[in-house]
Formats: structure tokens, sequence, C-alpha cells
């Protein structure tokens, strides 16, 4: 009767610390590390010489690497071979006007956990903020990606005036606009129209008047309302964005028949 021999171990480890960094990236290519990844990798995961390291670099994919040097302050990775290439991103766009901090920073978390592929901030008369930084809402972007194992970040567009984003819209791309004043069931809308889409959701005291009716004489507009409730605006955008990925995203019965 032969011994059972213990299983091998997965390589690498699903605990292998995940990290984003400029590419792109290729197979032997040597990535320093300082400051913050660093400290995360030498102080926080305790990696060692010979460990692996998760990379992505938002275009060519997730890599595996290992640890070759570890200082104090600074740690050295090689790149030994690509996992799988970048993600495909369903090709939808969330127009969301700026909210308070920590609510915008919530939408720009769950839109990255959703695969929304274009995060546009907007402003309206109703904002309560005007200004948005950027470093700060990649670093939420990416931490977000790297826990969710994600290869793809959003692009994340500069504030943008509720007036220029219409006049500046795009030919082809519907624009659905979350309408507390109703509009036409979400979920229907949504499976009624195939192509490039993007939701436009208000600002927490809504749209007034002027915005309102500019937005339903749009060409690519179509209102719709998000149900029977009153949503704070970031959960109509996070609910906005999860429904449309269920209907006509990579998450739905429509998309895996097309």
């Amino acid at each position: 009767m032969s011994a059972h021999l213990p299983a091998t171990p997965a390589w690498p480890p699903k605990s292998a610390p995940r990290l984003f960094v400029p590419g792109p990236l290729g197979e032997g290519a040597s990535v320093p590390l300082e400051g913050g990844q660093a400290h995360y990798l030498g102080k926080v995961m305790r990696v060692g010489t010979g460990d692996a390291v998760i990379l992505c670099d938002d275009q060519t994919g997730e890599w595996l690497a290992e640890v070759s040097a570890a200082g104090k302050r600074d740690v050295t990775l090689t790149v030994v071979r690509r996992l799988r290439p970048r993600e495909g991103v369903p090709d939808f766009w969330l127009c969301a006007a700026l909210t308070k901090k920590a609510a915008f920073d919530l939408v720009i978390e769950k839109a990255t956990e959703l695969g929304v592929a274009v995060l546009q901030p907007v402003l309206t008369r109703r904002c309560v903020a005007d200004k948005l930084n950027p470093d700060r809402a990649r670093t939420i972007m990416t931490e977000a990606a790297e826990q969710c194992a994600r290869t793809a970040l959003p692009a994340l567009e500069g504030p943008t005036k509720l007036e220029a984003l219409l006049k500046g819209w795009p030919e082809g791309r519907r624009l659905y606009f979350a309408d507390e004043e109703g509009g036409e069931p979400a979920a229907a809308a949504f499976a009624a129209h195939d192509g490039p889409a993007a939701l436009l959701i208000g600002p927490e005291g809504g749209f007034d008047d002027a915005e309102r009716a500019a937005i339903r004489a749009h060409p690519a507009a179509i209102a719709i309302t998000l149900g029977p409730r009153v949503l704070r605006a970031e959960t109509a955008a996070i609910a906005g964005t999860g429904l449309w990925m269920g209907t006509r995203g990579d998450w739905g019965a429509l998309a895996l028949e097309e």
C-alpha cells in the first residue's frame, strides 16, 4: 500500500500580496519599489527573498513576481511570468455629480469593483463640492482593484460642468439619466438598448429644473427610474451601475447570449 504524498501547494499562493505598478511589465523585468509599496511588502506583509508577489500594470495584465531583494526602505521584484491578460471591460461610463468627500470616495471604490470603464465626475448647480483630488481618487481605485483581484482600472476624467458634458457628448453613446421625477424602469431601459452606454447621477440635492430640462432634451438621453424609493446619490450610482452590469454588462444573461 503506497503512502499518500502531501499535495503540492498552489503557486503563487492565494495569500500573495497584489500591487499595481507602472508598466508595461514583461518576463524578467526588475521592478524596484520604494515608499508606501515597499513598506507594505516589507513591514506589513513581511515578505522575504523568493516570496511571491502579484503585479498588475493596467496594460498587459497580471504577472507573477518574486522578491529578489528586501531592504529596510526598498524592495526589488523580478517578474517571472504572466498569469493572465488584462481583463476586458464593458463600455460603460459612470457620470456622477460630485458629492461630499466620503460619499464620493465610496462611489470611486464601488465603481472600480463593479467594472466601469470610465468615471466622469460632473459639476452641477447643487453640488456641495467642486473639486476632486485625482491622486487620492486613483489611490482609492488602485486599492479597490488590488483587493478584488482586478487587472484593470477605470479611466478617471477630470470634473466637468454638466453643460460641457452634454455639449461634447459622443455620438452613438446612450446617456441614461437617473431622474428622481421618473422615467422608464431602469432594467427594461438597459435591456432594450445595446452598445456604448453611460449613467448620469445627480448630486445630493438633485438636478434643478433647468438642468433636468437640458438633459431630457439631449438626443442621447433616456430618463430612467431606479425604483420607488428615494436613494442617496452614492447609492443610486452604485445600484444603477450594478443593474446595468447585470443586464448589459459582463455578468448578465443578455451579455452571455450575445
